[in-house]
């Protein structure tokens, strides 16, 4: 389990994270989306031990982590910017984690080379952007940690890669109860894979859910009647944003759905919808009774 107790870091001046607390379950998929400056890479630095909190305290298994090896040397971290050995391959790369790492799986790490389709024997430095962040994935899952940190993991993977990396991550936390955390820009990117989903703004965690009572407790409506009417019809129903556009009124509801749908179908509409909600629309909805404009943040 990582818990963070109000994390703060400064850069001359520059507060990149601030005031930060949360508490990630053994097992769990942890997303964490925001723009660029957000303060998600810094969040990472500072959970893996690369950063000294300014404030706050970061524990893993109920240990610190700065200046700690043997809780270090339960976790793998794949940055945004990536860094090899000068000249080495990937097999030599292999043999340096090795040294680190004593559950290293060197029949995992071919096996996993054979299906990327990446030469071992080959200098990483020929490797293209996807190339490069396919092998830092494959020593990272070599390892077989109980702590996986990914930052931008999927950026410079094409759809198939980044489907078969998902369904590593997911393999390892499924079996091995490993615990992942995962930035991204995109919460396309990870709204398929994710138990639970963090937005940071400016620094600060803005809003931290449960993916799925997120995606479930809220659905659309879309509905219309052939007589007048305004928003008091709808008393009743625990409406969160409502717009009417002639006859057709769309609405997000939260609650039951089939409580919802009985009180419409006894207004006698011409029209009557129950529509999924896609995690960027239920985040923007989260977002605008917050105070904040979602798009603004993600700019």
């Amino acid at each position: 389990m990582i818990k963070t107790n109000n994390l703060k870091k400064d850069f001359d001046g520059f507060t990149a994270l601030t005031d930060v607390s949360c508490t990630i379950p053994k097992g769990c998929i942890y997303g964490m989306v925001g723009s660029n400056g957000a303060g998600k890479s810094t969040f990472l630095r500072l959970i893996t031990g690369v950063y000294r909190p300014d404030k706050g305290t970061i524990l893993i298994d109920d240990q610190p982590v700065y200046e700690n090896p043997e809780v270090k040397s339960k976790m793998t971290y794949v940055p945004d910017e990536l860094y090899f050995l000068q000249g080495a391959n990937m097999n030599r790369m292999a043999d340096f984690y090795k040294a680190i790492y004593e559950n290293f799986d060197n029949e995992r790490y071919h096996f996993l080379t054979n299906a990327f389709g990446l030469n071992p024997k080959k200098s990483l430095g020929t490797f293209s952007k996807g190339m490069k962040r396919q092998a830092a994935i494959i020593l990272a899952l070599s390892c077989r940690p109980d702590y996986m940190f990914f930052d931008e993991t999927f950026d410079g993977l094409d759809p198939v890669m980044r489907n078969l990396v998902k369904s590593l991550i997911c393999k390892d936390v499924i079996e091995s109860k490993v615990t992942c955390i995962i930035t991204s820009h995109s919460l396309r990117e990870l709204e398929d894979i994710c138990d639970q989903l963090a937005l940071l703004h400016k620094g600060g965690l803005v809003l931290e859910s449960d993916i799925y009572n997120l995606k479930t407790s809220q659905f659309k409506i879309q509905v219309a009647f052939n007589y007048d009417y305004t928003e008091e019809l709808f008393k009743g129903i625990d409406v969160h944003n409502i717009k009417k556009i002639g006859s057709v009124t769309n609405m997000i509801v939260k609650g039951s759905r089939e409580a919802t749908v009985k009180i419409l179908e006894e207004l006698n509409p011409i029209i009557l919808e129950v529509l999924p909600l896609t995690l960027e629309e239920v985040f923007t909805y989260e977002m605008d009774a917050l105070g904040y404009n979602f798009d603004d943040i993600l700019k």
